[in-house]
C-alpha cells in the first residue's frame, strides 16, 4: 500500500510539474517530490548513501630531452551503502567497486590499474548493551581478465591469462557477534565461518599454464586438481573504522582476518583497505585508495595496490 501511494504521489507531482510555466516552481516542486520519497524510505528504516568517483591522469611529451612516454589512465569507483535499522534489528550493506585502465603510447596492450568488486552485508539483532548477535556475508571477485606480461624470443610483448571474473571468487559467511559504538566503528567476531574459493576448473585441469608441468593440488588459489571450489572452516574477525583526520579529510579503514581450522591455522589471511578522501569542493577531491592482502593460497607474499589521483565525485 505504501509503494502504491508513493507511486501515485510521484505521478501526480509529475503531471503537476509539467503544467507549470515557471522554471522556479518546477525546481521547487521537484525538490519537494524527492524529499517526500527520501522521507518515506527513511521512515521505513532504510538509509542510503554513496559516491561515484572518477580519477583521471594524462601525460604528454614532445621533444622532451629528459625522456617520457605519452599515457592516459582512468579509474571509476563506486562506494555505496544501504542500511536498515529499526527497533533492535540492524542490517548494514556496502558495495565497493572500482575499475581502472592505463594506455601508453608504446605499449601493445591496455593494462588494468584497478579491478575490484566487493559486497559486504551484516545482519544484527541486539543482544545486550552495544553487542549484537550477527550473521555476515562477504563476497569478492574482479570484473575482467587479468594477465601476466612478458616478451617472446623476438622481444615482442606477450601476455598470459591468469585470472578472470569469478576465478577467483571468494564467499565468506557465518554467524557471530558484533559490537558497534556508532556508524563509524564496528567490530565483528565469527568463530564458525565458512569460506568458499571459486575458480574456473580450466585453470586446475591438465598442465599448469604457468609452469608447463602437470597441475599440482593447491597450486591455483589452493584448489585441488580438476576442482572448481575450495572449502574452509575457520575464525573470522573484522573491524571497520572511519575517522575525520581534519576538516574535509576522512579516512575509512577496513581490516578482515581469517584463520582456517582445517589447514595451517597459524597462516592468518589478512585483508586491509584504506580509503582517504580529501575534499576540495562539492564535486572535486583528491582520493587515495590502498589495499594489502596476505593469503598464502593465492600468493606466497604480500599483495598491495595503491591508486591516487584527483577525482570528480558525485554523491547520491
Amino acid at each position: 500500500m505504501k509503494k502504491l501511494t508513493l507511486l501515485l504521489f510521484v505521478l501526480v507531482n509529475f503531471t503537476f510539474l509539467q503544467a507549470q510555466n515557471s522554471e522556479k516552481e518546477l525546481i521547487q516542486n521537484t525538490e519537494k517530490a524527492v524529499k517526500k520519497i527520501n522521507d518515506t524510505i527513511e521512515g521505513e528504516g532504510w538509509k542510503t548513501k554513496g559516491t561515484v568517483s572518477l580519477l583521471l591522469n594524462q601525460s604528454s611529451f614532445n621533444n622532451w630531452i629528459a625522456g617520457g612516454e605519452d599515457s592516459f589512465s582512468g579509474t571509476l569507483g563506486i562506494n555505496y551503502d544501504f542500511n536498515y535499522k529499526k527497533d533492535d534489528l540492524t542490517w548494514d550493506n556496502k558495495v565497493l567497486a572500482s575499475y581502472g585502465l592505463l594506455q601508453t603510447k608504446n605499449d601493445d596492450f591496455t593494462k588494468k590499474t584497478d579491478d575490484r568488486l566487493e559486497f559486504n552485508s551484516i545482519l544484527g539483532k541486539k543482544a545486550f548493551g552495544q553487542w549484537y548477535y550477527s550473521y555476515f556475508l562477504n563476497f569478492r571477485t574482479q570484473f575482467s581478465t587479468g594477465y601476466i606480461y612478458g616478451q617472446d624470443v623476438n622481444g615482442k610483448q606477450i601476455r598470459t591469462e591468469q585470472t578472470k571474473f569469478m576465478s577467483p571468487g571468494y564467499l565468506t559467511t557465518g554467524p557471530g557477534i558484533y559490537w558497534t559504538k556508532d556508524d563509524n566503528l564496528k567490530i565483528n567476531f565469527a568463530p564458525l565461518t565458512s569460506k568458499f574459493t571459486f575458480v574456473d576448473n580450466a585453470y586446475t585441469t591438465g598442465v599448469d599454464r604457468f609452469t608447463g608441468l602437470p597441475y599440482v593440488d593447491g597450486a591455483y588459489f589452493g584448489v585441488d586438481e580438476g576442482k572448481s571450489m575450495r572449502y574452509e572452516l575457520g575464525f573470522y574477525a573484522s573491524v571497520y573504522y572511519k575517522l575525520a583526520i581534519m576538516t574535509n579529510v576522512t579516512a575509512e579503514n577496513t581490516l578482515n582476518l581469517y584463520s582456517n581450522y582445517l589447514e595451517d591455522p597459524q597462516n592468518v589471511d589478512i585483508n586491509y583497505s584504506l580509503n582517504i578522501i580529501m575534499k576540495i569542493n562539492k564535486f572535486l577531491s583528491a582520493n587515495l585508495s590502498f589495499q594489502a592482502i596476505y593469503d598464502d593460497n593465492a600468493f606466497a607474499g604480500l599483495q598491495t595496490r595503491e591508486v591516487f589521483g584527483l577525482g570528480v565525485n558525485f554523491g547520491f
